[in-house]
């Protein structure tokens, strides 16, 4: 770790004294996703982190882990492959988080099957607001929200532009990565258009660090497309119509996640439509109106087929929204500002196997439709008074006579201050109640989850799977083979989390020095958890024991069941960021400390690492931007019983931006990075997969 401060201390040095000729924009920092309106950061009462396009740029980013894995409280799981990517904040994981693309939810989460189903290449910015959200978002929201906005054609046109273009060629040499992307743009008054069209070949698996070998079946190919098309018949109005395609497909394990074998690895294609039909209504000097409303439709299919017995899986999962939401502001004897609206979606998944409906991922159907409202309301100068509630009723509907429907209601109520001493201070409180329905697959999984032949053992053990802990039980016994079956439960209560946070921002222009910018925050929080969904392996009576090759750990089953059922948890911690631009030279920091255990003592497996983050960028000219990001991660001790602690690790990315400002290379772009440049082995916990090695990357875009 010295060698990484030393190298930090030098560039600080170095960099200190100059003065930038030709000083960069600072902007105010919006958050359009923490309380579904525009608002400065500074005046929003959460806990929230806005990643904007130039700090993507930085990345170079092949996933999500790439791009906001760094996030304090946020942590990707899935290890290195892509498809596997799902998100985790303060230690709520997966389906815990919801997730919006251009303002539309993505339900979708099934075991190791992923669920960010975009190019990165195609994201403009990333909002991650952390903590119970459920008052505006609704199911899901244990965790917080990460909203992700793609490009349109008003972030690439340049002054006085009405048409353009943009072309973009990059390379990665671990997994020799080729991507590609090309961007047509124009606005014309009252029409706007983007077209994007890209792709990423893998040419071989990842590579680990310090020379310890291939991560196999690591190559996943992806192409992704976009058509936006906006209308403004007068600044009142604008209606946007989206239509995206992903793709993907590779070589894998049954889980992603996992250890390859060669024997058992499936052929995934997967394939997702998204169509997305918006319209913003804001009469100019009417304060009382301010409407969007939002229909999306995102149509999901997994193909996986086993060449070994000539298995065929196909997952199918379809989802509809609506979302109508307004903000008002009007004086009741104070000025109040008020968001409020409804919103309706639809869930439908299907499984097949070889044809025939496959069990463990049933057919059924699920609705949710919520009403919310939550009011700002000044009262005085500098403290202003949050309070919301949202009540939603969901259902669930098996295709299934012998299995119960679900028919269930639940309200979300927020409280919430924000004191603002002056025009650089914010202090803000909140106490919320954040819950998540059960997954269809949650309440009716049923049939084979796994089985496999058996090996002769008498020795009992324990493990677990990542995650918060389910328990495996083994008995003693001899030979043959074993069954792991779901168990459907139709009684799964939802999950519920009343959670305390307290934080503090402080951001000021011209600390230092004329031109200067300084933001820090550091946020505190607290969330009981009641009836958390944890999954549970229990043996059948007598069943005999057996060793599982490839399973993480090593780990022994049995014949066994797999359920569900509901536990209580507790998780707390820290969160604190940095961010200070010099013009000529910028420091950006982050630091993540979430803790976790279960009511009855144990711990969880799902609490990620101490995380520290630190940025340091020198801008020697209008024309370059260069840094290095080290990111340190402490041992992770606090495990369950059986699963392995995690271990500390260290990474050091450097990256160089050229961008010549000289009219005859105007447009022109050259990115330069090496990723993990001391080529570390780590893994990042609870992940059963190491990351890979040293990365050199190189992206050549030209815009005209």
């Amino acid at each position: 770790m010295n060698g990484y401060a030393l190298l930090f201390t030098t560039a600080f040095m170095a960099t200190s004294a100059a003065a930038q000729d030709n000083p960069v924009d600072l902007g105010t920092v919006t958050l359009n996703a923490g309380q579904r309106d525009e608002r400065a950061l500074l005046d929003s009462p959460v806990s929230a982190t806005v990643i904007d396009r130039e700090t993507l740029e930085r990345r170079q980013a092949q996933d999500f882990n790439e791009l906001i894995g760094d996030v304090p409280g946020v942590l990707i799981f899935g290890g290195p492959r892509s498809v596997s990517h799902t998100p985790s904040i303060r230690g709520f994981s997966d389906r815990q988080v919801v997730l919006r693309f251009d303002g539309g939810r993505m339900n979708f989460g099934q075991a190791h099957r992923g669920r960010f189903f975009l190019d990165p290449d195609l994201v403009q910015r990333v909002e991650v607001v952390r903590g119970g959200g459920s008052t505006l978002y609704g199911s899901g929201a244990l965790g917080g929200v990460i909203a992700v906005e793609t490009r349109d054609a008003a972030d690439l046109l340049r002054p006085g532009q009405t048409t353009g273009a943009r072309v973009s060629f990059g390379s990665s040499s671990n997994g020799d990565i080729l991507k590609r992307n090309l961007s047509v743009y124009g606005d014309y008054g009252m029409f706007d258009f983007l077209a994007f069209a890209g792709d990423r070949r893998m040419g071989d698996d990842f590579e680990r660090g310090e020379d310890e070998g291939e991560i196999g079946a690591s190559q996943v190919d992806l192409q992704n497309s976009l058509l936006k098309f906006g209308f403004e018949p007068n600044p009142d109005h604008r209606i946007e119509l989206s239509l995206s395609q992903y793709e993907d497909d590779g070589e894998l394990p049954p889980n992603s996640s996992n250890v390859s074998d060669p024997d058992e690895n499936v052929e995934r294609d997967a394939s997702q439509r998204t169509q997305r039909l918006s319209w913003d209504f804001k009469p100019e000097g009417n304060e009382l109106i301010d409407l969007s409303v939002l229909y999306y439709a995102n149509q999901l299919t997994i193909n996986e087929d086993r060449d070994r017995d000539g298995r065929e899986d196909e997952t199918t999962y379809n989802t509809r929204g609506l979302e109508v939401t307004n903000r008002s502001s009007f004086d009741i004897g104070l000025p109040v500002d008020l968001v409020y609206g409804f919103e309706i979606f639809d869930d439908e998944q299907e499984g097949e196997r070889n044809g025939e409906a496959r069990n463990a991922f049933p057919n059924a159907t699920a609705r949710t439709v919520g009403i919310f409202a939550e009011g700002t309301f000044q009262l005085s100068e500098s403290l202003d008074l949050i309070a919301g509630l949202r009540h939603d009723h969901y259902t669930r509907d098996p295709d299934d006579d012998s299995l119960d429907k679900v028919d269930e209601r639940f309200t979300s109520p927020r409280v919430g201050l924000s004191y603002r001493p002056n025009d650089n201070w914010q202090i803000f409180g909140n106490v919320s109640r954040a819950f998540r329905a059960p997954s269809l697959s949650e309440i009716y999984n049923d049939g084979t989850h796994f089985a496999f032949g058996g090996f002769p053992t008498s020795e009992p053990s324990v493990t677990v799977i990542p995650g918060f802990p389910p328990t495996i039980i083994q008995t003693p016994g001899n030979i043959d083979n074993s069954d792991n079956t779901f168990v459907p439960n139709p009684d799964l209560k939802p999950e519920v989390a009343t959670q305390f946070e307290i934080g503090a921002r402080f951001s000021d222009v011209d600390v230092a020095r004329p031109g200067d910018s300084l933001n820090v925050s550091v946020t505190a929080y607290n969330a009981q958890v009641n009836d958390f969904i944890d999954i549970i392996v229990e043996d059948f009576p007598d069943s005999p024991s057996s060793v599982t090759p490839g399973f993480p750990f090593n780990q022994r089953f049995f014949n066994a069941n797999t359920i569900t059922e509901n536990a209580d948890a507790r998780l707390w911690g820290l969160e604190a960021e940095l961010d200070y631009d010099a013009q000529r030279w910028y420091i950006r920091s982050g630091l993540s400390i979430n803790r976790g255990e279960r009511d009855d003592g144990g711990n969880l497996g799902s609490i990620p690492q101490d995380r520290l983050t630190a940025t340091i960028g020198f801008r020697p000219s209008a024309d370059w931007d260069l840094g290095a990001r080290a990111t340190f991660a402490a041992d992770q001790d606090d495990t369950p019983e059986t699963v392995a602690p995690g271990e500390a690790w260290e990474r050091l990315d450097l990256y160089a931006i050229w961008e010549p400002t000289s009219e005859a290379l105007n447009g022109t772009k050259i990115q330069f990075g090496v990723d993990n440049a001391f080529d570390a082995d780590y893994t990042i916990y609870p992940n059963n997969l190491p990351q890979p090695g040293r990365t050199f990357k190189i992206t050549a875009s030209y815009q005209f």
